[in-house]
């Protein structure tokens, strides 16, 4: 399984697992095995960490709670407390430690211990000095919200493929068609 990893944060990548929150919702943690390969392909572990079926249902929930805490964030709302006490609870479990061996640097964990890395990644992002950073891509079909490191801070999209790309051809379209902006006729 590939994952994408364009947040900037592994918290914020770990909350992107479930895409497309507002159109057809597209959930990549289908089995145990996805999840262990997402925590092997954002660097979390270095291999397979043997996930269950109750690890899924363990990730999911923490990963809604960090979304919700997340736009809370982005959106200056007050967190909900039952997302933030389950992101302190992953926490409080020991992260995955890395270890030096012979051959070099190796992370292994339980699930739970990943899991807590995962959680102890959104407590830093969500507490440091990169919170006005945070940015939802612009992208109306899009949930995923990333940290905005560029120059100027004027990034728009989550990343250029597909989000970026996608925009700016939906505009090229709309302006060779000539079409014009609506009036807001709400008022």
């Amino acid at each position: 399984m590939k994952h994408v990893f364009l947040s900037g944060d592994p918290a914020l990548d770990f909350a992107a697992t479930l895409r497309s929150r507002r159109g057809v919702p597209f959930e990549m943690f289908t089995s145990p095995e996805s999840l262990d390969s997402w925590f092997r392909e954002s660097g979390v572990v270095d291999g397979n960490i043997g996930c269950r079926p109750s690890d899924v249902e363990e990730a999911v929930a923490v990963r809604e709670a960090i979304y919700s805490l997340v736009i809370a964030k982005v959106t200056n709302d007050l967190y909900d407390e039952g997302a933030l006490s389950l992101v302190n609870r992953a926490a409080r479990t020991p992260p995955a430690i890395p270890q030096l061996t012979l051959t070099g640097r190796r992370t292994e964990a339980t699930p739970a211990q990943a899991l807590s890395s995962v959680a102890r990644h959104a407590i830093e992002i969500l507490s440091g000095p990169e919170v006005p950073l945070l940015k939802e891509c612009a992208n109306p079909e899009c949930t995923r919200v990333y940290v905005d490191r560029s120059r100027g801070t004027r990034r728009e999209w989550c990343g250029m493929d597909p989000c970026g790309n996608k925009m700016k051809a939906a505009a090229y379209r709309a302006r060779k068609r000539g079409d014009q902006p609506r009036p807001d006729t709400t008022n």
